[in-house]
């Protein structure tokens, strides 16, 4: 056996036989990695989706669930909820509810029309609006909402106070029905 050269040498004391089997080494370890954190998170599965969506619907025996009330003495968030049923309802009756809808279904709710700000259903150039605002100053917050195609639908949110002492940027129609 003829003897073995340096290179030889010093592969067999690293432990790495030739230059391909230490890139598949690496490249076995790059995958194990990979599939190693792919499975870190578990997914959900349809199964598991569907049994928590049945385990949530209300059974024969379980008390109905209370609608959202207005707890005027609580926070905005405390009240989001509600807030959130009013504005849904306008929505369901009418998808492209203008602002006055959404003003009229708040106060009819037990919200203060003094303390609401709308913007405009239509742009200054007489298009309807992608989106309309609303919102109701609320023990020192703001409770948000906002419709219209381009946000996708209904969202809404508790914000503080602007500096300005409103809830909405920009110009807001004048609630005077």
């Amino acid at each position: 056996m003829p003897a073995p050269s340096d290179r030889e040498t010093r592969r067999r004391r690293t432990g790495i036989r030739s230059p391909r089997t230490g890139s598949a080494l690496l490249l076995g370890l790059a995958v194990t990695v990979s599939l190693a954190a792919c499975s870190a998170a578990p997914a959900a599965t349809p199964s598991s989706t569907a049994t928590a969506s049945a385990s949530a619907r209300p059974t024969a025996n379980a008390a109905p669930i209370p609608a959202p009330q207005l707890q005027p003495e609580k926070d905005a968030a405390a009240n989001l909820a509600y807030f959130d049923s009013v504005a849904t309802a306008v929505v369901t009756a009418d998808e492209n509810a203008g602002g006055r809808a959404f003003v009229d279904a708040l106060g009819a709710s037990g919200f203060d029309r003094a303390q609401m700000e709308v913007t405009f259903d239509e742009t200054n150039i007489d298009l309807p609006a992608d989106s309309i605002q609303f919102s109701v100053r609320f023990n020192g917050e703001c409770l948000i909402g906002q419709n219209g195609p381009a946000t996708g639908g209904y969202h809404s949110a508790v914000t503080a106070i602007l500096a300005s002492g409103t809830c909405l940027v920009g110009a807001t129609r004048q609630i005077d029905w």
